[in-house]
């Protein structure tokens, strides 16, 4: 297939579109002229080519990093670093339009979602803007006469950034972000299924001020290239978000050098709703949470557990809502579910709708692709009777299908919620305060929603526990990812007057 070279819509600052890389202020094409093509989701054809680098340009990238961070660190305050993130923030802003018009194209969301991903990418950069100058160290009290111990947090160096595609921006200036608050620099390895959100948004930064030493941007379909992030010794952290057996590849290969590292992988949510929860409130959060970007979330309910007693209503008042999702183009008018982001997609929910009617599954509403589109579409699926040996119960289905799990009893319910290697996130629906607190204590998750879908925001630390990873993402516990703290302990003080020292 020809690699188109025009883009389909015309953005209002058109060169934030750019399919070349950034190493060390330049934008450059790979030396070797190689591309690879980015598809657009809705239409299966391709929307544009980008640059395809080599372990050679991740060199170079690492290297520039770490001569950068160095000088950054030392020269700038907390002041000058939080002040360089709000220019940036603003900017983002301000190119909204053209920001969330590049992002749904590439990744398909609807242009409503995307502006919303814009909306919440910026806010990760204003929070950190704000923690950069609350980088406090302690003074503790010595067990040592004479002595006191101060300590101080300083940048970890360069960091290898390596994204998804599923959130194309967000996930961006949520690593990056507190990297440039900590004094850090970036070498970022962006999705190639979704290059042109990362680009973009490098090419603010640098008109926002970030030093170009700071932040690198290699786009690449070659592993092998991207794996000089995790065996570099000049890079001391990793942060990937993906999948599980990716993240603990890169985990023993970050180990050899023993990089710091932050993890997001898999997930497989459970959403609890109990015979006291207000029905029409968790139908609207399943909604949200499960049907978000047509699925594609790593906080999507995965596994709907439905007491018996309220399974039916709430089903009926679900398919209700989820036929009213009229699928399309995302920058189309009127477009509410885009479609997924390539074939495999659609194949693994297919695969995962046909094992659960197999074994006794019954569907209540869609359950295919649709005939009248030609991407990569799946229609909106809720299917009732789900079972524990589904695939669905153990795999994340990363797909617009709703399997709803009845459940008898609250310890039965929390131990199938539990019943998962995945711990990232997890959500259920009550009245009853006593409930509340004993459920969410009880649940083996590292972040919960209770009477909400929606638990992801830049105050809110982001991340999970068993096999969904280590390590956090925003909040003021995300700014500790990119730092080291280092001790100081000062002896043999004289704390006598008249000596003429201290």
């Amino acid at each position: 297939m020809a690699i188109t070279t025009e883009f389909p819509i015309s953005l209002r600052d058109p060169t934030l579109l750019d399919c070349r890389g950034l190493i060390n202020g330049e934008w450059r094409e790979a030396v070797n002229q190689k591309t690879f093509p980015v598809y657009e989701p809705a239409t299966g054809s391709v929307l544009h080519s980008c640059a395809d680098f080599g372990r050679e340009e991740f060199v170079e990238a690492i290297n520039a990093a770490y001569v950068g961070y160095r000088s950054f660190y030392k020269d700038t305050t907390a002041k000058d670093r939080a002040q360089l993130l709000r220019r940036w923030h603003d900017l983002i802003i301000e190119n909204m339009e053209d920001l969330a018009i590049i992002l749904s194209l590439e990744n398909g969301k609807t242009l409503a979602e995307a502006k919303g991903e814009v909306t919440y990418a910026a806010t990760f950069v204003a929070w950190f803007a704000e923690e950069a100058v609350r980088n406090y160290g302690d003074v503790i009290p010595s067990s040592y006469a004479n002595s006191t111990v101060l300590t101080y947090k300083e940048p970890v160096g360069v960091c290898g950034i390596i994204t998804p595609w599923n959130f194309p921006a967000a996930m961006i200036t949520r690593k990056i972000a507190p990297a440039f608050a900590a004094g850090c620099s970036v070498v970022i390895k962006p999705p190639s299924e979704t290059p042109f959100s990362a680009i973009a948004l490098a090419k603010l930064a640098l008109k926002g001020g970030i030093p170009s030493s700071l932040i690198h941007v290699i786009p690449t379909k070659d592993r092998k290239a991207s794996l000089e992030l995790a065996n570099n010794p000049l890079v001391r952290k990793i942060s990937f978000t993906g999948s599980t057996s990716v993240g603990k590849m890169l985990t023993k290969l970050a180990s050899e050098t023993m990089k710091k590292v932050s993890m997001e992988l898999g997930g497989n949510a459970p959403f609890v709703v109990f015979e006291d929860a207000d029905l029409d409130q968790a139908v609207d959060a399943a909604l949200i949470c499960k049907f978000r970007a047509s699925g594609q979330t790593c906080v999507c309910a995965n596994r709907l557990y439905v007491h018996r007693q309220v399974l039916e209503p709430f089903a009926e008042k679900l398919t209700a809502k989820v036929r009213t999702l009229k699928l399309g183009r995302g920058i189309d008018d009127g477009t509410t579910q885009g479609p997924l982001v390539n074939a495999a997609a659609v194949e693994k929910v297919k695969v995962h709708v046909a094992d659960a009617l197999a074994k006794g599954g019954q569907l209540w509403t869609g359950g295919k692709p649709p005939s009248h589109l030609s991407g990569f579409f799946f229609e909106p699926t809720i299917i009732t009777g789900a079972t524990a040996d589904m695939a669905v119960a153990t795999e994340e289905t990363f797909g617009p299908l709703a399997a709803i799990f009845p459940f008898e009893s609250e310890e039965d319910v929390i131990t199938q919620a539990n019943a998962s290697e995945y711990g990232l996130a997890g959500y259920f629906f009550s009245q009853n305060v006593s409930r509340i607190f004993r459920v969410a204590r009880q649940l083996e998750c590292g972040m919960i929603g209770v009477n909400t879908g929606l638990i992801s925001a830049a105050e809110s630390p982001f991340g999970g526990i068993k096999e969904s990873g280590v390590g956090r993402e925003g909040s003021r516990y995300g700014l500790s990812e990119y730092q080291n703290i280092k001790s100081v302990t000062i002896g043999n003080l004289s704390w006598g007057v008249g000596k003429g020292r201290l």
